[in-house]
Order: structure tokens, then C-alpha cells, then sequence
């Protein structure tokens, strides 16, 4: 039987900062660009009472809650507690998929035996992550992916949801069609015009009427709706590839942030190259360019080195590169690491003459390496921005 677990970190960016701040313990921390165009990133609980949400504009943030605690996001320190969380949840299985910096699915099913089923995995997790980071999170859980993000969006705040595989149609039917994965507002108001409200109405109206209506999309739509949801997650262990990535609650045009948010992901990129004895000769830098007819468009640029390596500082150093070789540097919705071309399947050649700065690096890893599986990535990090 496949089980899916959601996790997704509680009001994660304002959690944090409560968490690290505790003067700011049941206040309403709103998250977010500070500047006139700016947009919330995050808002506590606390803050929600009053209506403030994600991606809502700033200015109208302080007109719902004017006395709220507004600060600006950390994206680093955010980057670092994630990889955090994300070691935590390969202690339970190696099969995760990281979609933001606060939320990920895991496949457990292979796991389900050796933890006593899903609900002691994911009562695990809770913990780990409540008692070691001082944060919390929800997780849901199900037979596919659709049905374990819906589970965690109702377990919020702090909670926990199981479906069981034999509740799942029970679970989906009465829900609104916008819970579907891929239902954005046109496709909602093309399914009202027909009569669909709920998930149940789409699993059982006429197929060959909804894909005149909507071509070749209904019958995925329809197959998730009827709970056959098909989609497997996308691990990076065991494949031919590693990578990091965040979307940003609202474009980023700062220098600083996007260097801090590369040596981020290089870093923890190449923590798991090192946990694998793996390394890598080809660097790839992606983003996502934000603005009218661009905002879908993934851009990706590579380099491939001479040497293989697990060095964070070396992947940064080239994603930077490549990003300053840009002519130009529009607002980015996403930034992302990946690297690919990997050694460790086979013995690594070492070179004949290894520089000095080499041997250091090495043993700075290694110690960097044993501090943060006592400690945890917070205890230590890097300090100044790529060079490229």
C-alpha cells in the first residue's frame, strides 16, 4: 500500500522568528517586504485573527493589524532550519520531495512496518521537530499526494491527519473543486459553468462531456478526483541528480538575499553529496524571472568542472558566477542549485597535487559535517557570500 505524508511547517518564517525571539512569543509577527510594494511572506496565527494572510500587499497588513511586529525575512536562517527538518525526515525514509523551504511529501510505505505504520512515523516526526527545533508543524497523510497536502491543510495549526485508503472518496467527495491539484480560478469558473461544485460531482459527471469542455486535462482531473492520484514522489537519493530550491513569497531583487540564498543551497546541497560519497562535476543554476509573459519561464544555466566536487563553497562560488554573467538580472520568483554528472559509483581519481586550499576546505567540511549532525545546522554556518 502506498502512504504519502505531507509535512508543512506552521506559519514557518514568523514561527522562526518567535522562536528565536521570544519577547515576540503571542504577538502578531507579520513576515514580509517593509516597503511600499512589499507583501506579506508569513503571518502567525496571531496575526491571522486580524486577516492578515500570505502574499497579501503590506500596506494593507497594517491596516488590519496596525500593531503588529513587522520584520523582514531571513531568508538564510529560514534556508538553514529547513535543512534541518529535511534530515529529520530522511531518518524515516530516504524518498522525499522538498516543494518549498517549509513544506515536503514523503513516500513512507517502505517504512510503515519497521515505525508501527503512519501515524506513529508522522507522530514521530511531529516531535522530533517540536523537541529539537522549537517549531511546530502539521502533517496529513494519505494514498497519494492529493489527498495527504488536503489532510495537512485541515490538521493546521500543529496537527496531524490520516485518511485511510478506504475513507479517501468519502473524504474527497464533498469538497470544492478548487482543493484539486491544477484547479486555478479559469479552470474553476469553466467547471461551474458546468455544474461542478464538489469533487464528488467531477468524479461523476459524463467524461466525454468534461473533455469536450477541457480537452485532455479532464481525465487527470477527473482520475484525482475518483482518489487515483498516480503522481510518485520525486526523491533526490538513489538518482542522478541533487538540488535545492525556494520560491519566494514575493520577487527578489537584492544582491544580498540572492547570494545568501545560493550559498544556502549550495551548502546544503553538498552536506548530502558528503552523506552519500558522492560528488558532482556539473553545477546548474535555475530561476524562475517574475513579470508579465515571463512569470512560467524556467531558466536554467550549467558549468561543468574539471574536478568532481562536494564543497559548498566551490557549487556556490560557480551558481554565482553564472548568475553575475547574466546581462541582465530581472526579479526572480524562484532560485535554485542542482547538480548533476556525480562520482561515487566508482572510485574518485584524486588529483596528484592538491592545493593547499583544497586539504583546508576538506578538513573544514568534515569538521562543518560533525557539528552539524551533533548540533544541528543552526550551530554553525558560513560566513561572507559567494565569490564569483
Amino acid at each position: 500500500m502506498t502512504t504519502i505524508l505531507h509535512a508543512d511547517m506552521d506559519a514557518f518564517y514568523a514561527s522562526v522568528e518567535q522562536r528565536d525571539d521570544p519577547s515576540l512569543r503571542g504577538q502578531p509577527v507579520i513576515v514580509g517586504g517593509l516597503g511600499k510594494r512589499g507583501v506579506v511572506c508569513a503571518a502567525s496565527y496571531e496575526a491571522r485573527r486580524f486577516g492578515v494572510r500570505s502574499a497579501m500587499p503590506i500596506a494593507k497588513a497594517h491596516r488590519l493589524c496596525p500593531k503588529g511586529v513587522f520584520l523582514p525575512p531571513r531568508m538564510s536562517q529560514y534556508a538553514r532550519i529547513s535543512a534541518d527538518v529535511r534530515e529529520i525526515f530522511y531518518r524515516f525514509t530516504p524518498l522525499v520531495e522538498p516543494l518549498s523551504l517549509d513544506e515536503a511529501y514523503l513516500d513512507c510505505s517502505g517504512s510503515l512496518r519497521l515505525f508501527a505504520g503512519a501515524r506513529s512515523i508522522a507522530e514521530a516526526i511531529r516531535a522530533a521537530i517540536r523537541n529539537e527545533l522549537s517549531l511546530p508543524v502539521s502533517v496529513g497523510a494519505g494514498s497519494g499526494k492529493l489527498v495527504a497536502k488536503i489532510a495537512c491543510a485541515r490538521a493546521k495549526p500543529d496537527g496531524l491527519l490520516l485518511v485511510d485508503e478506504h475513507d479517501t472518496d468519502a473524504f474527497l467527495r464533498p469538497l470544492p473543486i478548487a482543493e484539486i491539484w491544477g484547479v486555478g480560478p479559469s479552470t474553476e469558473k469553466r467547471l461551474h459553468a458546468l455544474g461542478i461544485a464538489t469533487i464528488g460531482q467531477l468524479a461523476d459527471f459524463d467524461t466525454n462531456r468534461l473533455e469536450r469542455a477541457l480537452g485532455s486535462w479532464a481525465t487527470v482531473l477527473q482520475g484525482l478526483a475518483r482518489g487515483e492520484d498516480l503522481r510518485t514522489v520525486e526523491a533526490d537519493r538513489g538518482r542522478k541528480s541533487y538540488g535545492e530550491e525556494n520560491t519566494f513569497p514575493e520577487d527578489a531583487v537584492d544582491a544580498d538575499l540572492i547570494d545568501a540564498m545560493l550559498l544556502a543551497h549550495a551548502e546544503t546541497v553538498a552536506r548530502r553529496l558528503r552523506h552519500d560519497a558522492r560528488k558532482a562535476r556539473t553545477i546548474t543554476l535555475k530561476w524562475r524571472a517574475s513579470g508579465a509573459g515571463v512569470e512560467w519561464r524556467l531558466s536554467t544555466r550549467s558549468q561543468t568542472m574539471a574536478e568532481a566536487s562536494d564543497d559548498g563553497v566551490v557549487i556556490a562560488r560557480v551558481a554565482a558566477q553564472l548568475w553575475r554573467a547574466e546581462a541582465e538580472h530581472p526579479p526572480i520568483r524562484l532560485l535554485g542549485v542542482q547538480v548533476t554528472n556525480l562520482d561515487g559509483d566508482r572510485p574518485v581519481q584524486l588529483g596528484l597535487f592538491r592545493s593547499e586550499e583544497e586539504v583546508r576546505n576538506e578538513a573544514l567540511n568534515k569538521a562543518l559535517d560533525q557539528i552539524v549532525t551533533r548540533f544541528g545546522t543552526g550551530a554553525v554556518r558560513r560566513g561572507g557570500r559567494p565569490q564569483g
